[in-house]
């Protein structure tokens, strides 16, 4: 199955086909509004603005299960991000990315790229957070946490997993090869 064949709704509700994003670069983000990684929008704002013109999207799925930091609906969701770090990048409708109930997509992306690991200076305190709730978390795909990034190139393969320790930053140059 390819990433194109792929859908969701808007955060509107309206349904929206991966192929949409066909021959652009993508940064696919699970995200929430009340999460001590939420400043990172910022960042992804900056990594849209320099590089939507050239073929970059960042698309941006709400997500509330971790510790429920997305709470609130889509539209409460959007204005806030809008108000607080002015994204310009289409958000989604809020969804599971872990579960019974995960959307298909994650469930594709994830099996692209499956966990590698934390890093930076907040890697050790998310491993030891994260293990106090999984064991065995190192050995499974799944997300771990709130702004876990997946960048797709151009013709759709998933290129690589940012876990929510990656600034957007950190990244830009990987986007830039890409690109």
């Amino acid at each position: 199955m390819s990433i194109y064949e792929h859908s969701f709704n808007d955060g509107k509700g309206n349904p929206l086909s991966m192929e949409n994003y066909r021959d652009k670069v993508l940064l696919i983000v699970n995200t929430a509004t009340g999460c001590g990684f939420t400043p990172q929008y910022e960042g992804l704002e900056k990594l849209y603005e320099k590089y939507h013109e050239k073929g970059l999207e960042i698309l941006d799925f709400p997500c509330n299960q971790f510790g429920h930091q997305a709470p609130g609906t889509d539209e409460e969701i959007t204005q806030f991000c809008s108000f607080k770090y002015h994204t310009q990048f289409p958000q989604m409708q809020k969804i599971d990315v872990n579960g019974e109930n995960e959307h298909p997509l994650y469930t594709f992306l994830k099996a692209q790229k499956g966990f590698t690991g934390f890093s930076g200076l907040k890697g050790a305190v998310m491993s030891a957070f994260i293990k106090k709730q999984d064991k065995n978390y190192k050995n499974n795909p799944d997300i771990k946490w709130n702004f876990t990034k997946f960048l797709v190139d151009r013709s759709g393969n998933v290129i690589d997993r940012f876990e929510s320790t990656v600034e957007p930053e950190k990244i830009e140059e990987k986007i830039s090869a890409l690109l």
